[in-house]
Protein backbone atom coordinates (compact mmCIF):
# COMPACT_ATOMS: atom_id res chain seq x y z
CA UNK A 1 0.00 0.00 0.00
CA UNK A 2 1.36 3.41 -1.00
CA UNK A 3 1.79 5.82 1.91
CA UNK A 4 -0.22 9.04 1.82
CA UNK A 5 1.52 12.41 1.68
CA UNK A 6 0.38 13.14 5.21
CA UNK A 7 1.92 9.88 6.46
CA UNK A 8 5.14 10.59 4.56
CA UNK A 9 5.34 14.01 6.22
CA UNK A 10 4.79 12.73 9.77
CA UNK A 11 6.98 9.68 9.25
CA UNK A 12 9.82 11.92 8.04
CA UNK A 13 9.32 14.29 10.98
CA UNK A 14 9.45 11.48 13.56
CA UNK A 15 12.31 9.60 11.90
CA UNK A 16 14.36 12.77 11.42
CA UNK A 17 13.93 13.74 15.07
CA UNK A 18 15.04 10.28 16.23
CA UNK A 19 18.07 10.35 13.93
CA UNK A 20 19.08 13.86 15.05
CA UNK A 21 18.92 12.96 18.73
CA UNK A 22 20.87 9.73 18.26
CA UNK A 23 23.57 11.54 16.29
CA UNK A 24 24.13 14.35 18.79
CA UNK A 25 24.16 12.17 21.90
CA UNK A 26 26.54 9.55 20.48
CA UNK A 27 28.95 11.75 18.52
CA UNK A 28 28.98 14.93 20.58
CA UNK A 29 32.51 14.35 22.03
CA UNK A 30 33.92 13.91 18.51
CA UNK A 31 32.25 17.16 17.44
CA UNK A 32 33.75 18.90 20.48
CA UNK A 33 37.27 17.73 19.58
CA UNK A 34 36.82 18.90 15.96
CA UNK A 35 35.54 22.30 17.09
CA UNK A 36 38.53 22.79 19.39
CA UNK A 37 40.98 21.73 16.68
CA UNK A 38 39.54 24.40 14.37
CA UNK A 39 39.36 27.11 17.04
CA UNK A 40 41.61 30.16 16.71
CA UNK A 41 42.62 29.71 20.37
CA UNK A 42 44.05 26.28 19.59
CA UNK A 43 43.09 22.84 20.82
CA UNK A 44 44.60 23.02 24.32
CA UNK A 45 43.47 26.57 25.10
CA UNK A 46 39.94 25.68 23.98
CA UNK A 47 39.75 22.86 26.50
CA UNK A 48 41.66 19.94 25.01
CA UNK A 49 40.00 16.71 26.01
CA UNK A 50 38.26 18.23 29.04
CA UNK A 51 34.48 18.64 29.33
CA UNK A 52 33.76 16.94 26.01
CA UNK A 53 30.01 17.11 26.63
CA UNK A 54 30.03 20.87 27.26
CA UNK A 55 27.22 22.38 25.14
CA UNK A 56 25.19 19.18 24.87
CA UNK A 57 22.06 20.95 26.16
CA UNK A 58 21.64 23.33 23.19
CA UNK A 59 22.54 20.51 20.81
CA UNK A 60 19.82 18.22 22.17
CA UNK A 61 17.28 21.06 22.19
CA UNK A 62 17.90 21.82 18.53
CA UNK A 63 18.88 18.50 16.96
CA UNK A 64 15.42 16.91 16.91
CA UNK A 65 13.50 19.85 15.38
CA UNK A 66 16.33 20.65 12.95
CA UNK A 67 16.66 17.10 11.58
CA UNK A 68 12.90 16.69 11.67
CA UNK A 69 12.37 19.82 9.59
CA UNK A 70 15.13 18.78 7.18
CA UNK A 71 13.68 15.38 6.33
CA UNK A 72 10.08 16.60 6.25
CA UNK A 73 11.11 19.25 3.71
CA UNK A 74 13.34 16.91 1.71
CA UNK A 75 10.85 14.04 1.47
CA UNK A 76 7.94 16.43 0.95
CA UNK A 77 9.77 18.16 -1.90
CA UNK A 78 10.45 14.83 -3.60
CA UNK A 79 6.87 13.66 -3.11
CA UNK A 80 5.44 16.81 -4.71
CA UNK A 81 7.93 17.34 -7.55
CA UNK A 82 9.00 13.82 -8.59
CA UNK A 83 5.68 12.80 -10.24
CA UNK A 84 6.19 15.55 -12.82
CA UNK A 85 9.80 14.64 -13.64
CA UNK A 86 11.28 11.83 -15.70
CA UNK A 87 13.25 9.25 -13.66
CA UNK A 88 16.51 10.19 -15.38
CA UNK A 89 16.17 13.68 -13.88
CA UNK A 90 15.49 12.52 -10.30
CA UNK A 91 19.00 13.53 -9.12
CA UNK A 92 18.13 17.16 -9.89
CA UNK A 93 14.95 16.80 -7.84
CA UNK A 94 17.01 15.41 -4.97
CA UNK A 95 19.43 18.34 -5.24
CA UNK A 96 16.55 20.80 -5.12
CA UNK A 97 15.04 18.97 -2.18
CA UNK A 98 18.37 19.04 -0.34
CA UNK A 99 18.71 22.81 -0.91
CA UNK A 100 15.18 23.50 0.32
CA UNK A 101 15.71 21.23 3.33
CA UNK A 102 18.98 22.92 4.31
CA UNK A 103 17.45 26.39 4.03
CA UNK A 104 14.69 25.39 6.42
CA UNK A 105 16.83 23.37 8.85
CA UNK A 106 19.43 26.14 9.21
CA UNK A 107 16.83 28.44 10.74
CA UNK A 108 17.08 26.20 13.80
CA UNK A 109 20.54 24.71 13.29
CA UNK A 110 22.60 27.91 13.17
CA UNK A 111 21.69 29.50 16.55
CA UNK A 112 21.95 26.06 18.17
CA UNK A 113 25.42 25.53 16.69
CA UNK A 114 26.56 28.98 17.79
CA UNK A 115 25.63 28.20 21.40
CA UNK A 116 26.97 24.66 21.20
CA UNK A 117 30.34 25.51 19.65
CA UNK A 118 31.02 28.49 21.91
CA UNK A 119 30.42 26.24 24.91
CA UNK A 120 32.54 23.48 23.40
CA UNK A 121 35.40 25.97 23.05
CA UNK A 122 34.84 27.05 26.69
CA UNK A 123 33.88 30.62 25.76
CA UNK A 124 32.04 32.21 28.68
CA UNK A 125 29.59 34.44 26.80
CA UNK A 126 27.46 31.64 25.31
CA UNK A 127 24.04 32.69 26.61
CA UNK A 128 21.17 33.80 24.35
CA UNK A 129 20.48 36.94 26.40
CA UNK A 130 24.10 38.03 26.01
CA UNK A 131 24.66 37.06 22.40
CA UNK A 132 21.53 38.51 20.82
CA UNK A 133 19.87 37.59 17.53
CA UNK A 134 22.65 39.00 15.33
CA UNK A 135 25.31 36.87 16.99
CA UNK A 136 23.07 33.80 17.27
CA UNK A 137 22.73 33.86 13.48
CA UNK A 138 26.38 34.68 12.92
CA UNK A 139 27.59 32.03 10.54
CA UNK A 140 24.23 31.54 8.80
CA UNK A 141 25.75 32.42 5.42
CA UNK A 142 28.81 30.19 5.79
CA UNK A 143 26.69 27.39 7.25
CA UNK A 144 24.56 27.47 4.10
CA UNK A 145 27.71 27.75 2.00
CA UNK A 146 28.95 24.56 3.71
CA UNK A 147 25.69 22.64 4.06
CA UNK A 148 24.15 23.34 0.66
CA UNK A 149 27.07 21.73 -1.23
CA UNK A 150 27.15 19.00 1.41
CA UNK A 151 23.45 18.27 0.90
CA UNK A 152 23.75 18.49 -2.88
CA UNK A 153 26.47 15.82 -2.75
CA UNK A 154 25.09 13.67 0.05
CA UNK A 155 21.36 13.31 -0.53
CA UNK A 156 21.37 12.54 -4.29
CA UNK A 157 24.28 10.14 -3.77
CA UNK A 158 22.41 8.43 -0.92
CA UNK A 159 19.24 8.09 -2.97
CA UNK A 160 21.22 6.96 -6.04
CA UNK A 161 22.99 4.21 -4.09
CA UNK A 162 19.72 3.01 -2.59
CA UNK A 163 17.96 3.03 -5.95
CA UNK A 164 20.85 1.17 -7.62
CA UNK A 165 20.79 -1.48 -4.90
CA UNK A 166 17.00 -1.72 -5.08
CA UNK A 167 17.12 -2.31 -8.85
CA UNK A 168 19.86 -4.89 -8.46
CA UNK A 169 18.13 -6.83 -5.66
CA UNK A 170 14.58 -6.25 -6.94
CA UNK A 171 13.39 -5.13 -3.51
CA UNK A 172 13.53 -2.09 -1.22
CA UNK A 173 16.70 -1.48 0.78
CA UNK A 174 16.72 -2.71 4.35
CA UNK A 175 17.47 -0.11 7.07
CA UNK A 176 21.04 -1.47 7.32
CA UNK A 177 21.60 -1.18 3.57
CA UNK A 178 20.22 2.36 3.62
CA UNK A 179 22.57 3.17 6.50
CA UNK A 180 25.62 1.87 4.62
CA UNK A 181 24.68 3.97 1.59
CA UNK A 182 24.33 6.97 3.91
CA UNK A 183 27.75 6.34 5.46
CA UNK A 184 29.46 6.38 2.07
CA UNK A 185 27.56 9.48 0.95
CA UNK A 186 28.23 11.27 4.24
CA UNK A 187 31.98 10.62 4.39
CA UNK A 188 32.48 11.66 0.75
CA UNK A 189 30.51 14.88 1.21
CA UNK A 190 32.28 15.68 4.48
CA UNK A 191 35.74 15.50 2.93
CA UNK A 192 34.77 17.78 0.05
CA UNK A 193 33.23 20.47 2.28
CA UNK A 194 35.86 20.62 5.06
CA UNK A 195 37.13 24.15 4.17
CA UNK A 196 33.61 25.55 4.57
CA UNK A 197 33.36 23.84 7.95
CA UNK A 198 36.65 25.36 9.14
CA UNK A 199 35.54 28.89 8.15
CA UNK A 200 32.12 28.37 9.73
CA UNK A 201 33.69 27.32 13.03
CA UNK A 202 36.03 30.34 13.07
CA UNK A 203 33.15 32.74 12.42
CA UNK A 204 30.95 31.22 15.11
CA UNK A 205 33.81 31.39 17.62
CA UNK A 206 34.80 34.98 16.81
CA UNK A 207 34.71 37.54 19.59
CA UNK A 208 31.26 38.86 20.46
CA UNK A 209 32.45 42.47 19.99
CA UNK A 210 32.94 41.86 16.26
CA UNK A 211 29.67 43.04 14.75
CA UNK A 212 30.44 41.75 11.27
CA UNK A 213 32.70 38.88 10.35
CA UNK A 214 33.35 38.43 6.64
CA UNK A 215 33.78 34.99 5.10
CA UNK A 216 36.57 36.19 2.79
CA UNK A 217 38.51 37.82 5.65
CA UNK A 218 38.22 34.71 7.79
CA UNK A 219 39.38 32.50 4.94
CA UNK A 220 42.45 34.72 4.37
CA UNK A 221 43.19 34.66 8.08
CA UNK A 222 43.13 30.87 8.22
CA UNK A 223 45.27 30.61 5.08
CA UNK A 224 47.79 33.13 6.45
CA UNK A 225 48.09 31.19 9.72
CA UNK A 226 48.31 27.62 8.42
CA UNK A 227 48.30 27.67 4.64
CA UNK A 228 46.13 25.36 2.57
CA UNK A 229 46.39 22.72 5.29
CA UNK A 230 44.60 25.10 7.63
CA UNK A 231 41.52 25.04 5.40
CA UNK A 232 41.46 21.25 5.71
CA UNK A 233 42.05 21.13 9.47
CA UNK A 234 40.23 18.15 10.92
CA UNK A 235 39.50 16.54 7.53
CA UNK A 236 40.44 13.04 8.70
CA UNK A 237 38.33 13.32 11.82
CA UNK A 238 35.49 14.93 9.87
CA UNK A 239 35.54 12.27 7.12
CA UNK A 240 35.77 9.36 9.53
CA UNK A 241 33.29 10.96 11.90
CA UNK A 242 30.71 11.63 9.19
CA UNK A 243 31.10 8.15 7.79
CA UNK A 244 30.47 6.59 11.17
CA UNK A 245 27.84 9.09 12.27
CA UNK A 246 26.01 8.84 8.94
CA UNK A 247 25.85 5.09 9.43
CA UNK A 248 24.08 5.68 12.75
CA UNK A 249 22.09 8.71 11.56
CA UNK A 250 20.65 7.12 8.43
CA UNK A 251 20.33 3.77 10.18
CA UNK A 252 18.15 5.27 12.90
CA UNK A 253 16.23 7.26 10.30
CA UNK A 254 15.58 4.22 8.09
CA UNK A 255 14.71 1.94 11.01
CA UNK A 256 12.36 4.48 12.60
CA UNK A 257 10.66 5.13 9.27
CA UNK A 258 10.29 1.38 8.75
CA UNK A 259 8.72 0.97 12.20
CA UNK A 260 6.41 3.93 11.57
CA UNK A 261 5.20 2.32 8.34
CA UNK A 262 4.28 -0.87 10.20
CA UNK A 263 3.05 0.21 13.61
CA UNK A 264 2.09 3.87 13.46
CA UNK A 265 0.62 4.29 9.99
CA UNK A 266 -0.28 0.61 9.46
CA UNK A 267 1.23 0.26 6.02
CA UNK A 268 2.47 -2.95 4.45
CA UNK A 269 6.00 -3.95 5.55
CA UNK A 270 8.86 -4.34 3.09
CA UNK A 271 9.10 -7.64 1.31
Amino acid sequence: MEPSRRNIFWSSMISGAAAGLAYDVIFFPMETVKTRLQSKQGFINSGGFKKLYRGLGPAIAGSAPSASLFFATYDGFKEIVQPYVEPKNYPFVHMGGACAAELMACLIKVPVEVLKQRRQALLTDAHPAILGIRTLYRGYGITLLRDLPFGIFQMPLWDFLKLSWKNKMQRDCTPLEGAIAGAFAGSTSAALTTPFDVIKTRIMLSHISQKRVKISDTMREVYKERGIKGLFTGISLRTFGFGLSSLIFFGVYEQTKYLCSIYLFRESPRL
